[in-house]
């Protein structure tokens, strides 16, 4: 099992980091800022019970209290009033931030089902990584038995890199298992 925590990326990750992206300073070197976990509310905006059972698996998951987001203005046609929660969201940082990065790569994504791997696309321009889960039972915490309501949740880990190729190189650094190119079609 791969071990993630601030002391190892500052020991072991972030020199390797700055050799491979060729940095003159240490401080150069792309790092994690925070993690997101969002779950929108979608079809169970007017039952409690769905609401309640989405805070639930967010807590489990993550590991503290997930804040509920309010819809901006109404919208009749998707029936909703503004104030009403429509998602909620949880941002971890520090420690909890690397425990959870950990259990990410090590147990969620080999949990998922058909998983082959991550594609490229998931990390933007910018360096940052998004990934959509469509059901929460890749989570270690969450069993399949204890409730009927699926919930899709989307992380997202923001960092400092400047570029897509910054932003590869310390997720493959970190051992998020992306997909392997192939020669052929690709241009």
């Amino acid at each position: 099992m791969i071990v993630l925590n601030a002391k190892i990326f500052q020991q072991k990750i972030a020199p390797a980091l700055k050799e491979s992206l060729g940095l003159k300073n240490i401080h150069q070197v792309p790092r994690i800022v925070k993690v997101s976990l969002n779950a929108g509310l979608g079809k169970g905006l007017k039952d409690a019970r769905f609401t309640e059972a989405v805070e639930a698996t967010l807590t489990r998951i993550s590991g503290q209290k997930p804040v509920k987001t309010l819809a901006k203005k109404s919208i009749s046609t998707f029936k909703i009033r503004q104030g009403m929660p429509v998602g909620m969201i949880v941002t971890l940082r520090g420690k909890r931030m690397w425990h959870f990065l950990e259990k990410l790569v090590a147990l969620s994504f080999p949990r998922v089902r058909d998983f082959r791997g991550i594609q490229e696309s998931c990390v933007d321009k910018q360096g940052n990584f998004s990934y959509g889960f469509r059901e929460q039972l890749a989570f270690p915490e969450v069993s399949p038995e204890e409730g009927d309501i699926s919930v899709g949740l989307q992380v997202n880990v923001t960092t400092t890199a400047t570029s897509h190729e910054q932003g590869m190189e310390l997720f493959r650094a970190l051992g998020v298992p992306f997909v392997a190119k192939s020669g052929k079609g690709n241009k």
